[in-house]
């Protein structure tokens, strides 16, 4: 390999990382303190042989209603850093909540909503019966108020001990 074609790599490396960072920076839409990197749905950004930005991104869920906001946002993200971007709608593999990073999962529970559970916490999460704590609190007193919180991707807790109510980020 000659010495122009490393600095060929380099200099796309470059792009390529610029690029990703713009696009992580976006905000969920329903979850505004959350980056599409925080969720995991922005699975790469790769800059291909026109020199476009494809931004790569896998919905929550197939009927998710901010998934069109998301790529628009994304778009406007690439564009602002000066790249021509495209957008590609990736559904396999499916998103999971396992995908939201450590960092992402922190900032859930800094904002009063209880993060998804990684993997089943007892043997009763085979019927639903997950153990929530209260990002409150703390305590795992809590029950279950409804299937649905804010959005149909979370659920409508409450803390018995604190009694304060909150949503939990459903594991998908």
């Amino acid at each position: 390999m000659a010495y122009g074609d490393v600095s060929m790599d380099l200099d796309a490396m470059r792009l390529q990382r610029l690029a990703y960072e713009a696009a992580a920076k976006v905000p969920d839409p329903e979850i505004p303190v959350l980056t599409v990197a925080d969720l995991g749905i922005l699975r790469s950004v790769e800059i291909d042989v026109s020199g476009n930005a494809v931004a790569k991104i896998t919905p929550t869920y197939s009927g998710c209603p901010a998934v069109l906001a998301i790529e628009l946002a994304v778009e406007a993200a690439l564009r602002d850093a000066g790249f021509e971007p495209k957008i590609e709608r990736v559904i396999s593999p499916a998103w999971t909540t396992d995908w939201i990073t450590a960092e992402g999962r922190k900032k859930l529970l800094e904002y009063g909503i209880a993060p998804p559970v990684k993997g089943g916490n007892s043997k009763m999460a085979l019927f639903g019966e997950t153990v929530v704590a209260c990002p409150q609190c703390g305590s795992e007193e809590t029950e279950r108020v409804s299937e649905f919180g804010s959005t149909a991707c979370k659920a409508l807790y409450r803390c018995i001990n604190c009694r304060e109510p909150f949503d939990y980020f459903k594991c998908i």
